[in-house]
């Protein structure tokens, strides 16, 4: 054989491997009506998982701290400012003395100070303490409100009435101070049945002298004449009836703000 003849074979098979090859690898025809049915619609899932978004915490009406030690509250937040007053650790009662947080603020020297609200007359006076000189911080959601002229008392909670009482208060000669306070103390130490079973010592100072003991604080307690209420008939404190200041402490912590009209 010529080698011409040869390289015709060779191109032959060549060209006859390549033709099988693309055969092979294209697979075998697949008639249009023999094709696999179509997959079906995937399931809906049995749980979607929803939008994130933030939780509906409720704003506190206010936050309070202890005092830790004895500490000079001053005008602005600056060791050299006046002194407004000085805030003990006790309240007048012996127990924990308790103050509002209003806000903070650093100084030059990079002190944080933090203005709190000074129990006493008249209404409420603010000054500015060394955050050290005050404990943990705690929030309430409650803010009782006095009502001079219709002799109620009203506990909101996230700004909702969960209590409502009639109520004794100061007369013309010794009112109930009208202004903004806050509970400072629980008390039930006190064996008199004047006070009932049950008392909340007050951030506000009466002008003249109450039947608070220990002081010209304003209070709220029981009473051993419920027949006097409602009526103006004490020396600047609030009265409740028994089962109603039982209900008011089952409802109000101490640092509830309390708003007197």
């Amino acid at each position: 054989m010529s080698r011409a003849a040869v390289a015709a074979l060779l191109v032959s098979a060549a060209a006859t491997a390549a033709l099988i090859l693309i055969l092979v690898s294209r697979g075998p025809a697949v008639e249009p009506d023999r094709l696999p049915p179509p997959l079906p619609p995937a399931p809906a899932p049995a749980f979607q998982i929803p939008t994130p978004r933030p939780l509906d915490e409720p704003i506190p009406a206010a936050r309070w701290a202890p005092v830790l030690q004895s500490v000079p509250a001053r005008l602005e937040p600056s060791t050299g400012s006046p002194v407004a007053a000085l805030l003990e650790s006790q309240t007048p009662e012996g127990t924990a003395n308790i103050v509002l947080v209003r806000q903070r603020a650093v100084d030059d020297t990079g002190m944080l100070w933090i203005k709190v609200t000074i129990p006493g007359l008249p209404g409420e006076t603010d000054g500015w303490v060394p955050r050290p000189a005050l404990g943990t911080y705690h929030a309430v959601r409650t803010r009782l409100l006095i009502d001079l002229d219709r002799l109620s008392a009203t506990l909101l909670r996230d700004g909702q009435a969960v209590f409502r009482s009639r109520i004794g208060v100061g007369t013309a000669v010794s009112p109930t101070p009208r202004g903004s306070y806050y509970v400072r103390s629980r008390l039930t130490k006190y064996a008199n049945p004047f006070y009932g079973p049950l008392a909340f010592g007050t951030s506000v100072r009466s002008p003249s002298v109450t039947d608070w003991p220990d002081g010209g604080f304003v209070g709220l307690h029981g009473t051993n004449q419920p027949e006097l209420l409602p009526g103006r008939v004490s020396h600047g404190c609030i009265r409740f009836r028994n089962g109603d200041i039982l209900r008011l402490g089952r409802l109000m912590p101490i640092g509830t703000p309390i708003s007197i009209q």
